[in-house]
């Protein structure tokens, strides 16, 4: 094992399509040239859910860039060796599973894929090792039996190890070379089934993406980020861990998964903060090893005429929506879920609006989001188009606006737009950035790449981000970013550019500080920072952000081109092969030595 290492296994929830932010690592760190020149073997094992029709349709279609080559759902078994089948088979009848084997391409790589479907299993079989991990490892499985997806991980956990085995990926090896890297608490399951099947033989790797009990307390809390993080500091002074101030978090079926991390032989984070939530938890968590590896950052280089021509399209569009041409195109393309927190965008272009009235100028913000990930159907758009203007206009009684939706726009887009001079907001809640998605006023050129490089300022303020792929995508097409100070990315541009002073593509708004005076004298009085308190600070912050932003608009097509040779720059020190040569593969050897 050398130079390579020859086998690593990712138990993930992404095995066999792309769902979500794990996903876009993986499409990352697997397509990387440092990571497959490392890695002689990558099997990727997960879920297969055939009941899902969302999901099947995906994994059947041939842009997911999944060849089948064994699947008992398909029928298809001829494109692998007769013993290999027998041997999968064999699984399928002990468990009473499904498995799909096949390989899927990242980039310009292919890499084996296990999945497993456990519509029908072997309930006993399921059973006995909850009651092996309940002895093993104090987990209480029976207390989360009443949750579908607890139960789902559990159930293909052992399925999964046996077919992998059935493989015979790990044959001839010793343990330190075959590593099974658990994206999340989706993969450990994975992980228990191969320490009790086969003590002592594998490596294993805790990949936080985020810390799951840190999520739900800044989430459900009014207080958000400003009380969990001042509660954070305060405990590290006093010494304290998370259940001793919040509260014993059990209930939260993930809590108790996630403290069976340190029983892996490494734990990688994808954040500064990240690791200090980990560090939070207690135990041994207090000792472990924990290394950063953060996520990356496509860098696409491209001209500066391509940036004009795209922004030039993105101010066609506002000026056939609302009737004007803006000197600054703002962004905000993201998930709709609370952790975005959209509202602090509202917060920071009422500064914004004030300053730019002041020099004449105008702006138009364009948030792509939307709490339908499937789309509206086009011809509905349409005809909303044609009816009330949208998505200037939205409605809430026609399919339009959706859960998180409906509060944006009529709680925050609306009263902006009615109180506002110089700028105003558009809200496209609708995936798909083109004419044919997105209405007859969309230029017929527009396709989603142009929202990217055509942005002078991409928005990304939010209250929980363990890194922010989204926020600093447009870093290498000259945007200016303003992320919130919590946000991992913020961690990540500070090394590789030896400096935030050295980033001027970047604006960190902070909603943590607290004001000068306000004063925490124990982790307690962190605690009763609510939403009134969070306000307050954003109320003010915000303002220091809007100033450092508008000072950086850029005035000139010199400035533009500054500001895209510098981004590129940090974008490129911040690629993916950087991430593999210089976190990835160090952490990976630290658990195999």
């Amino acid at each position: 094992m050398a130079n390579k290492f020859p086998l690593v296994v990712h138990a993930t929830h992404e095995a066999g399509v792309k769902l979500g932010g794990i996903g876009a690592v993986l499409d990352g760190l697997l397509g990387a040239k440092n990571y497959n020149e490392a890695v002689e073997r990558t099997v990727l094992v997960g879920p297969m859910m055939a009941n899902d029709p969302v999901i099947m349709e995906r994994i059947n279609n041939p842009r997911s860039g999944l060849t089948i080559r064994y699947s008992s759902l398909h029928g298809i078994f001829a494109n692998v060796a007769e013993e290999l089948r027998a041997a999968l088979q064999q699984v399928e009848q002990t468990f009473q599973v499904a498995i799909l084997y096949g390989t899927r391409k990242f980039g310009g790589y292919a890499h084996e894929v296990l999945l497993v479907d456990v519509s029908n299993p072997n309930q006993q079989q399921i059973d006995l090792f909850k009651f092996h991990v309940w002895q093993n490892y104090g987990i209480d499985c029976q207390r989360y039996s009443w949750n579908p997806e607890f139960n789902l991980y559990f159930a293909i956990a052992q399925p999964l190890f046996a077919a992998m085995k059935a493989l015979g990926a790990d044959s001839g090896l010793a343990a330190n070379e075959k590593v099974i890297i658990a994206h999340e608490w989706l993969g450990m399951p994975v992980v228990f089934a191969a320490q009790m099947t086969e003590p002592s033989q594998w490596r294993t790797i805790f990949y936080a993406h985020e810390t799951v009990t840190a999520r739900a307390l800044i989430e459900f809390h009014g207080g958000h980020d400003t009380r969990f993080y001042n509660t954070l500091f305060k405990a590290k002074d006093w010494q304290l861990d998370l259940d001793s101030i919040f509260g014993n978090q059990d209930q939260f079926f993930k809590h108790p998964i996630v403290k069976q991390a340190t029983r892996c032989d490494n734990i990688f984070a994808v954040g500064d903060l990240v690791v200090e939530e980990l560090r939070f938890l207690g135990g041994n968590f207090r000792s472990a090893n924990i290394d950063l590896v953060y996520n990356g950052v496509v860098a696409t280089p491209i001209t500066l005429q391509a940036k004009l021509e795209s922004k030039r399209l993105l101010q066609k569009y506002c000026e056939n929506l609302l009737g004007y041409v803006p000197d600054f195109v703002f962004t905000h393309v993201t998930r709709l879920v609370t952790s975005k927190a959209l509202w602090r965008d509202l917060r920071v272009m009422d500064h914004l609006d004030r300053l730019l009235r002041q020099e004449g100028k105008s702006a138009v913000l364009f948030v792509l989001s939307s709490s339908n990930a499937a789309g509206r159907r086009p011809e509905w758009v349409q005809a909303w188009e044609g009816q009330y203007g949208w998505p200037v206009g939205h409605r809430g009684d026609n399919g339009d606006l959706l859960d998180l939706e409906t509060p944006f726009f009529f709680d925050n887009v609306e009263p902006f737009n009615a109180r506002a001079s110089n700028s105003r907001v558009v809200f496209v809640n609708q995936f798909g950035w083109s004419r044919e998605r997105c209405g007859q006023r969309m230029p017929a050129e527009m396709d989603f790449m142009d929202i990217r490089r055509g942005s002078d300022l991409e928005f990304g303020q939010s209250i929980y981000e363990p890194f922010g792929i989204a926020q600093v995508e447009p870093l290498g097409f000259g945007a200016l970013c303003c992320v919130s100070n919590v946000c991992g990315c913020v961690g990540f541009a500070n090394r590789a550019a030896d400096g935030l002073e050295n980033v001027p593509n970047m604006v960190v708004a902070d909603y943590v500080s607290l004001p000068q005076g306000y004063w925490l004298g124990s982790p307690y009085d962190a605690l009763r920072i609510d939403q009134g308190v969070r306000d307050w600070i954003e109320s003010s912050n915000s303002a220091n952000a809007a100033q450092t932003i508008f000072e950086r608009l850029p005035r000139s097509t010199a400035q533009i081109e500054t500001y895209l040779a510098r981004g590129s720059e940090i974008a490129n020190k911040m690629s993916w092969d950087v991430v593999v040569q210089e976190y990835l593969l160090p952490g990976m050897k630290r658990a195999t030595t």
